[in-house]
């Protein structure tokens, strides 16, 4: 008995000598990281709402270079549109927007001394597709934002574009030539600022977007004919409203 207790004892103190040694040969594997499947970005959808103002210095009429009127009174109307675009989850993103603008309102009066004197004004129908690009940042101590991180931001951005703009123009009763209506397609861009709230899949904001619109008149194709006009560098400014929907 003594000599079976006396191999055992052997025995387990060689396997404990020896443990140390095999773990020591034993290799090393380096640490596997995790996944990261967070693309850090993602698409959305937009739609939008706004009220406005209308304003621009002066009206022109090319074929008498002596006629400019200047502007007396803002016009007035709202927009609506809406948009796709992407975040990129680092606070920039872009999206292209179609807007339908409308105005009326603005006004010239014409005092001198014809049988066209009178108050003139402006009834505006505008499509406006504009590339937009943004700047978004958090609101407090911290400005870094990303998308998705919840809370409240702000946000900057400015676009450019097209619009292609539908001119009426009611003219005082009893004038000789009536102006007519007409319209053209000129060069748009935009400047945006504004303060926003982001819940995860929604995000809302409100702002201000300054729309310029370089030119609007109503006769592109015959700019000697009589009661064509031009109104260069307009500014639609707007109190505008945004919901986004992001996809992922």
């Amino acid at each position: 008995m003594r000599r079976y207790l006396a191999s055992a004892a052997a025995v387990g103190t060689a396997l404990l000598l020896a443990g140390p040694v095999v773990a020591a040969d034993m290799p090393e594997y380096p640490e596997i990281p995790e996944v990261d499947y967070d693309i850090g970005g993602s698409f959305y959808l937009r739609g939008s709402a706004a009220l406005n103002l209308h304003w621009a210095p002066e009206v022109k009429h090319p074929w008498d270079a002596d006629d400019i009127d200047p502007i007396v009174e803002y016009g007035y109307g709202y927009s609506w549109g809406a948009g796709f675009g992407y975040e990129t989850g680092t606070g920039l993103r872009f999206d292209g927007t179609i807007d339908s603008v409308e105005t009326k309102g603005l006004k010239i009066t014409k005092d001198d001394g014809g049988l066209d004197d009178g108050d003139y004004t402006l009834m505006l129908r505008s499509t406006v597709a504009l590339a937009n690009i943004y700047y978004d940042f958090g609101l407090g101590g911290d400005f870094s934002y990303s998308s998705g991180a919840g809370g409240a931001f702000g946000y900057v951005g400015a676009g450019a574009g097209l619009a292609w703009n539908h001119a009426e123009t009611n003219s005082p009763w009893g004038v000789p030539v009536p102006v007519p209506t007409g319209g053209n397609v000129s060069a748009a861009a935009a400047v945006m600022v504004g303060v926003g709230y982001d819940m995860g899949s929604w995000v809302a904001d409100v702002g201000y977007r300054g729309l310029y619109i370089n030119q609007i008149n109503n006769a592109p194709t015959d700019p000697t004919q009589e009661g064509y006009f031009e109104i260069d560098n307009n500014w639609i400014h707007e109190l505008r409203g945004t919901v986004r929907y992001r996809f992922n």
